[in-house]
């Protein structure tokens, strides 16, 4: 007898309740992350172009440790590891607030940093030097020339690859079930150890996978539109 193909059978009652959890879950993630990734990415880059070298040799350090450790052994030292180094009180706290999330979080997003900084960095290597010295020229101090006229000008050149982390770490998130994390991929699992239905149940995974990513790359295409124009 044929496999029977019953997309209904992972889509209703419980198990829809479990898929529509881990999308949430997997947004979440993916937001928060997104955005501890942009604010340590941006610090790395000011702190790189300070000429002092031994800010350049941090942020390197860092870029690179990030680039060659695997982000699965990277998720796994942020929550089996750093806990332990904290004290009881913090370990507790984490413990009460979703510890789990919270670390997943800090791993996906300092991870990303570091390729947000190179994408970053690569950006301002293409504003000509002549703007920052004018900036300066005119009374901006470093922060300000940077903040103000070099730092606005390379993240419209660098929005394209941007969108390309967005995207890469939406898909990293699913490296969070590792460790306990109810995302999509947790849920699928979840839905498809209880149902039987594993083609069915990864096949809504797979679908809601393409649909974000398609949802994430045009947004992204629709600022850099927006961007360009606003810059003529």
């Amino acid at each position: 007898m044929g496999y029977v193909f019953d997309l209904g059978a992972v889509l209703s009652g419980q198990y829809l309740n479990w898929f529509l959890i881990g999308i949430a879950t997997t947004l979440a993630l993916t937001a928060a992350a997104w955005c501890l990734a942009m604010t340590v990415g941006i610090l790395l880059t000011l702190v790189r172009m300070i000429p002092f070298r031994p800010f350049e040799w941090f942020v390197a350090l860092y870029v690179e440790y990030h680039r060659n450790v695997p982000l699965l052994v990277q998720i796994f030292v942020w929550y089996f590891g750093v806990p332990s180094l904290l004290p009881r009180w913090a370990r507790l706290w984490i413990n009460a607030h979703h510890g789990e999330f919270l670390l997943a979080t800090v791993a996906l997003g300092l991870a990303a940093a570091a390729y947000v900084a190179e994408d970053l960095r690569s950006g301002i290597r293409s504003i000509p030097k002549t703007q920052y010295e004018a900036a300066r020229s005119i009374g901006f101090g470093y922060l300000g020339a940077m903040g103000y006229i070099v730092l606005p000008q390379a993240l419209r050149i660098v929005i394209p690859p941007l969108i390309n982390q967005t995207l890469l770490l939406f898909k990293n998130t699913s490296l969070a079930m590792a460790i306990g994390v109810g995302e999509l991929t947790y849920r699928t699992r979840e839905v498809e150890s209880y149902t039987f239905k594993t083609f069915e149940a990864f096949a809504v995974a797979t679908a809601v996978y393409l649909a974000v990513s398609f949802c994430i790359m045009a947004l992204g295409d629709f600022a850099d539109r927006r961007l360009k124009l606003e810059a003529r």
